[in-house]
Parts: C-alpha cells; structure tokens; sequence
C-alpha cells in the first residue's frame, strides 16, 4: 500500500490538461478559455449617446445659447449626418453621435420651441453623455486571458467585441461501470439478499454539483468477460471511467482482471487509508481508469479526494475541495498506520465528527458539509487541535 500523500502525487503526475477544442460561445459557458482571446472591434466601435436626447457642440452651444435641431439620429442607423454651425440632432441611446457634435443633453434637460433647441441643465460639460469610441475596449486589445472561466458575462463580453467561438478546455467525457450481482435499481422490490444501487447516482449528482458533464453509467454482473467488455467500450468513449465495487481480492472481484486485459497501466492499488483502502488508479494513453470501492462512503470519499483533483486538472476548472484548518470540538483517537477521513459538521467555528463513520454508512454522509483528515500517523487528536477539513460542495 501507498500514502495518501504518494497516490495524489500519482495522480497528479500522470495527468495533463484535455486538448482544446473550438466551441461556439453558447457551448462555451462554464468552460475556461485556452487562449487569450483580443478584441476583433472597438466597444463601442464608434462615439455613442448614452442617452435619448440631442446631440451637439458644446463650444458653439456655449457661444450662441440657442441650436436649431436638425433631424435625428435612432440606434442602428447607418446614415452619417454632419452638423452644421449652430444645430443639434435628436438622438436615441445607443446611436452613433455625429460629427462635429461632442456632447448630448438628456431630453428630460430641454425645452423645444419652433425646432430651437433650449438646454436647461446647469451641470452640463463638454461630452456629457457621450461613450467615446473604444471606451470599453480598443480594437486589438487583450479581452480575456487564458484560463479564464467563462461565466455569462464574460461569454457576452466576447461577443460583444467580435467573437462567435473560442478555444476552450472542454469537460471530459465519463463512464460510470457499476458492478455487483447484489444490486438492485431503486423502484424495483428488493429479492432476498439484493441491495438497492446508489453509487450511480451519488456520482452523477455529484459531478452535476460540479458543472461537469453526466456521466454514462453501465450496470454489470460479476462476470470477468462481461466487465472486459464494459471497460474496453467505455475506454474507447470516455476520458475517465470509474468502476465501482470488484476491485478487492474476492472471489467475485474481476475489476483488476479486466483492467490489465484492457491493458491499463496499473500506476497503484490500495492506499493506506480508511475509508477506501482498495482504491486502484490506472492509465492507459491519455484515458483514465479509477478502481472505487464498492461501500457508498468509500465511493464518495475516494471520488472527492482523488477523482475530481484529476477532472480538475484534465478541465482546468477549479473544482477541487477547499482545504482549511479547523479545531475539533471533541477529542478523537484510533490507531496508526491508516489516513482517516471523517465525516463532519463545520459551523465556521469548530468542527465536529459525526457517528457512523463506517464505509457502508451513508447516512451521515448526508448531514455532513466537511471531511476531516487525520494523517496515517497520528493516533489523537486534542479537544481544540487545528486539523485538516475539506470543505464538501454546497
């Protein structure tokens, strides 16, 4: 058996980011960027109102006082009107302030009598009103930088300057392999000596927390041909597969068998932990293959702390779980040799273990927002000790 610490590495090791793909920015929301990404245009591209009013020069306004008014201006039109002397335009917001004009007067701001045009606004300066071209943004200039996460308004703002499609790191593509005759699909009446089937969906849901992709998920009996099968299909289509149960050293667990069929290269198996002592790792070319245990909190546990890291890296998202220190709000002991991680509750002041910590509990699972690791080494921890938490997703 390995470390915790040595298995991470492993993984990490092991992993480069998914090469970029070419997406539409619809398609792209969520996913970070594997470009800098420059402005195709100014914003705006040309001297805009930013008010509906009228248009003018300042200069003359101040020289003469009153403006005749001479035709108007709607957003998106493509008409160039050029003031002459002592005139003003009506304008809407968002049109192309002529030129010759520098500045617009709010209509709430003015009185109109005979197509004069008279300015009541005390606090008006010269280009009142009036966003300069490039003001946003120059033509040419840096958007957005590599490895940013395209959230809507960044997905907008790239449209804004010109782009309809952008370089990005894609989520990878997952199965999901569940094995065990035992296993019966929620729904269904239980036959004596079934269990119902939960890790599926405890996985789904938890990438979907995570804004990555659902994952296929694949049901198979304990059949080393038939797991073969599932594995060899399943690598051909996804990035990473995660098989659950079959990776101990039963009778009836053919998932090492299969994945040295399936030529994987074994990178470890077992860890010196609890839960999730049998947990195996392995690669083949750029496709990943995680061995999870079959219990539903070794599942859970092994996916939040070796899983999502190796997602993390292969998207460039930040999804890892945030790692703080905490005290304990009661003492904890066991013995050495194992990394334990612990269900917990953290109320931004203490942390607290939960009972049930057994691998088959998941129970406590579900109350918990945090994990606690307590190092392979460490037999007590004190009332009041500063240990590691890692903070579950909301």
């Amino acid at each position: 058996m390995i470390s915790v610490t040595e298995a991470k590495n492993i993984i990490r090791e092991n992993t480069i980011p998914l090469s970029p793909v070419k997406l539409s920015l619809a398609e792209s929301t969520g996913l970070v960027l594997a470009e800098d990404v420059y402005a195709a245009t100014a914003v705006p591209p040309f001297p805009q109102s930013s008010m509906d009013g009228y248009a003018f020069s300042f200069n003359e306004w101040q020289q003469y006082k009153k403006l005749q008014i001479k035709g108007e201006i709607a957003a998106g039109s493509n008409e160039i009107i050029t003031l002459s002397s002592q005139s003003a335009v009506r304008i809407f917001t968002g049109a192309p302030v002529p030129p010759r004009a520098d500045t617009v007067v709010m209509q709430e701001k003015v009185t109109v009598e005979k197509d004069e045009l008279l300015i009541h606004d005390e606090k008006i300066v010269a280009g009142s009103n009036v966003r300069i071209k490039g003001s946003e943004i120059s033509e040419g200039a840096l958007a957005l930088e590599r490895d940013t996460v395209l959230s809507p308004a960044a997905i907008g703002f790239l449209a804004s300057v010109g782009h309809a499609s952008v370089n990005v790191y894609r989520n990878p593509s997952i199965s999901i392999i569940i094995t065990g005759n035992e296993l019966q699909e929620p729904g269904n009446p239980l036959k004596y000596g079934q269990v119902y089937e939960s890790n599926s969906i405890t996985l789904n849901t938890a990438l979907q927390q995570l804004r990555l992709d659902k994952a296929e998920v694949i049901h198979v009996t304990d059949k080393p041909d038939i797991i073969i099968v599932a594995l060899k299909n399943a690598l051909q289509k996804s990035d990473v597969v995660l098989l659950t149960g079959g990776i101990s050293v039963g009778d009836y667990d053919f998932v090492l068998h299969a994945a040295n069929e399936c030529r994987v290269q074994q990178l470890f198996h077992k860890i010196k932990q609890r839960p999730g002592k049998p947990l195996y790792f392995g690669r083949r070319e750029n496709k990943f293959v995680f061995g999870l245990p079959g219990n539903p909190a070794s599942v859970l546990t092994c996916f939040y702390q070796y899983v999502v890291p190796l997602l993390e890296k292969l998207c460039k998202k930040k999804i890892a779980l945030q790692l703080i220190k905490a005290p304990l709000s009661k003492p904890f002991q066991k013995v050495a040799g194992l990394t334990h991680f612990l269900k917990a509750w953290y109320d931004e002041k203490t942390v607290t273990l939960l009972d049930a910590q057994e691998s088959f509990r998941l129970s406590s699972f579900a109350k918990a927002n945090c994990l606690v690791q307590v190092d392979e080494e460490v037999t007590i921890c004190k009332e009041g000790e500063l240990v590691d938490v890692y903070l579950l997703p909301k």
